[in-house]
């Protein structure tokens, strides 16, 4: 295990058999101090010289939330490490709905998967042990695939590092995300972290909104307002969409840039700033500014150092750990489900054109039209017809990060909660056999005949009309369906036609 890490102090609690010395003696020797405790007593007493506690489950989560229960009671908040059996994977998703910190296969004790569990423990609290009420189980990004994990490796770089950057990359595919990465990495941390996306608002808002105004400066202008490069004092300002921010505004936001001061809209006073600047794009600068759609000048000020995320189709190794963490997100609290393996290869399969906003779109329908406990291929709804499957399958990606210090290494704040959120995906998922390529490839439909593409438009007409018979108007229809009324009515038109063609056959 890492040197870099340090010591962490754990309470074992395994109510099924007792840790064995030559075990504890290997996680000893990898930084990770073992307590056992079997009582309540003896829980009680150690809490507070412990920094997270190990439990193993049964075939519920009944302990871990007996356990989240009695520590908040005692006023703390202790990070926990659940160990299933690998038999039990439906217990992953709902460990971590629970907010356990990690999930690790109770025979397990390789130095990767204990490493993965002191990394997160650092980034959850990287210089002290928990306090009553101060210790929060982090919530980490998901970069599974060896691509995404190279681009989180090279953000912490240059989050340490207090120069502005360039992220580009997809409508969809997690900017924001990479965004508040790069704050939450940075010496930044404790200061705000302030977005606007450029495309969003008129003209006329954006220069208020970034550089505030003093009382009267308009009409309606009843008090000063402090802009968003205020707000951001300290911390971190997100321009997203920045190829949208109007040419004269991108003078402003130059000089600004260059003075590091700001001037409110009617006053006379500069205000120094002490802002990084983070800023995103979905369209290619370079070809704006041949186009005189954006200021040269500007750009080599803000691209000091760029980051791009690659669409979702560039890192299939994210997709099947994805889906994970937006069931875990979306299920009530009552609710199991699982992924049966064709339905796994199609979602590998799809091209992705809307990238992660896609997914959680297909994702939500399949909550909706799922009615037992595993989604199949008939619940996934694709807004584009599924395409001939192009790159083969591949097993699992490993989950582990990569090592950083641990002062590099921050999870992303709630405050920033979105389908990124959740701990790293055990390692037993990428080699149980429901999970793996081989098993993927073996139930995949064959592609003679396009069998596939008939299944997929038989199972899109199927539902619609469920949806319709369903629901009171076409427009709920859609609303169910994930889709627009206009989209609805396309399909509708479609299927009366080949119905039609059929009859005249």
């Amino acid at each position: 295990m890492s040197p870099s890490l340090i010591a962490q102090q754990a309470l074992w609690l395994d109510p099924f058999q007792p840790l064995a010395d030559a075990v504890q003696a290997q996680l000893a020797a990898g930084g990770l101090t073992v307590h056992p405790v079997s009582t309540l007593e003896e829980l009680q007493a150690k809490l507070s010289g412990a920094d997270l506690l190990v439990v193993r489950l049964g075939d519920s989560t009944d302990l871990l939330q007996e356990l989240q229960a009695l520590t908040a009671t005692l006023g703390f908040e202790l990070p926990i490490v659940c160990r299933v059996d690998r038999r039990h994977l439906e217990l992953v998703v709902a460990a971590m709905r629970q907010g356990a910190l990690h999930v690790v296969p109770a025979d397990d004790w390789t130095a990767e998967a204990w490493q993965t569990v002191l990394t997160l423990r650092e980034a959850a609290q990287p210089t002290a042990r928990p306090s009553p009420k101060t210790a929060r189980a982090p919530r980490s990004v998901v970069y599974v695939d060896p691509v995404s994990q190279h681009l989180f490796a090279l953000a912490q770089r240059v989050a340490m590092a207090n120069v502005t950057a360039l992220i580009e990359g997809p409508t969809g595919a997690g900017k924001e995300v990479l965004a508040r990465v790069l704050h939450e990495s940075s010496a930044r941390a404790a200061g705000p972290f302030v977005a606007l996306n450029c495309a969003a608002l008129p003209e006329h808002l954006i220069e208020d909104m970034l550089f505030g105004h003093e009382k009267g400066a308009f009409t309606g202008a009843h008090k000063e307002h402090h802009g968003m490069f205020e707000q951001a004092q300290g911390g971190t300002l997100f321009l997203d969409e920045i190829g949208e921010m109007p040419i004269h505004l991108q003078a402003k936001l130059l000089r600004i840039l260059q003075e590091r001061q700001v001037v409110r809209l009617g006053g006379e006073r500069p205000i120094d700033l002490d802002v990084r600047l983070v800023v995103a794009t979905n369209k290619d600068l370079r070809v704006a500014i041949a186009a005189s759609e954006f200021r040269e000048d500007l750009y080599f000020r803000i691209s000091t150092f760029k980051l791009r995320v690659p669409p979702l189709r560039e890192r299939p190794g994210d997709i099947l750990p994805l889906v994970a963490r937006l069931l875990a997100r979306h299920l009530n609290s009552n609710r199991v489900l699982s992924i049966s393996t064709p339905a796994q290869a199609c979602l590998q399969a799809y091209a992705w054109p809307g990238n992660v906003r896609e997914l959680e779109n297909v994702v939500l329908r399949a909550l909706v039209l799922c009615t037992d406990d595993v989604i199949t291929p008939a619940h996934l709804m694709f807004d584009d017809a599924l395409p001939p499957q192009t790159r083969p399958l591949t097993a699992f990606p490993s989950p582990v990060l990569p090592v950083m210090q641990p002062a590099a290494v921050l999870p992303v704040s709630q405050s920033a909660e979105t389908f990124y959120s959740a701990a790293p995906l055990p390692d037993f998922l990428k080699t149980d056999p429901v999970w793996s390529a081989e098993a993927m490839l073996a139930t995949t439909p064959a592609a003679d005949g396009g069998s596939l593409q008939d299944a997929v438009k038989s199972n899109e007409h199927q539902l619609i009309m469920a949806a319709i018979q369903t629901t009171f108007s076409r427009m709920e229809a859609a609303r169910k369906l994930g889709i627009s009324p206009r989209t609805l009515r396309y399909k509708l038109a479609k299927l009366k036609g080949q119905v039609l063609m059929s009859t005249a056959d």
